[in-house]
């Protein structure tokens, strides 16, 4: 009578490892074989491009291996719904960040460009032109930081003025420099 005990109260668990096991195992194996698959594919066929066939032969490993995890979970009690369902809601809040800091983002971005591509230097004097018919924003660059690149007004009306523009409008713009 022990014994039926203890198989009675190890066997779920027991069977369940061995679904677990058995999916991975089963992954592993889809996953070596369509790898396998797409790189012969590429062999036979030289004309596919090889930028097109490694990103495949990634999407295909990580969706064997998602699919994997969640059979996985879902052989230990987590349902698909659930994790779907906290899985978009996560996206969606990350898409409605990612938005809300594009233009810090983007700002960033552009004063690595101009630290490093120089389209001007400290002291020179740029404008930024708005059209052909209305003169833009124009000045003697005094200091660049990770956010706005900081001008100092020669115009008549405001001379001696700081003006600041955001670095990502001198990649939406054109501009005109002086040495």
């Amino acid at each position: 009578m022990d014994d039926l005990q203890f198989l009675t109260a190890w066997s779920e668990p027991l069977i369940r490892t061995g679904q677990v096991l058995l999916v991975m195992l089963l992954a592993w194996l889809a996953q070596r074989v369509l790898t396998r698959g797409i790189t012969r594919l590429g062999q036979r066929y030289p004309q596919l491009p090889p930028e097109l066939l490694l990103p495949l032969r990634g999407l295909l490993r990580w969706m064997i291996l998602g699919s994997a995890f969640m059979l996985v979970l879902e052989r230990f009690g987590v349902s698909a719904e659930v994790l779907w369902t906290a899985l978009t809601g996560f996206a969606a809040v990350a898409a409605v960040a990612f938005f809300a800091i594009w233009s810090v983002l983007s700002n960033m971005f552009c004063a690595v460009l101009i630290f490093s591509l120089g389209p001007f230097r400290m002291g020179d004097k740029v404008e930024v032109v708005e059209s052909a018919d209305k003169p833009g924003v124009k000045g003697r660059v005094i200091a660049i930081n990770l956010f706005y690149t900081t001008l100092e007004d020669l115009s008549e009306d405001h001379q001696g003025a700081l003006v600041q523009v955001p670095n990502s409008l001198f990649f939406q713009k054109a501009v005109r420099r002086w040495r």
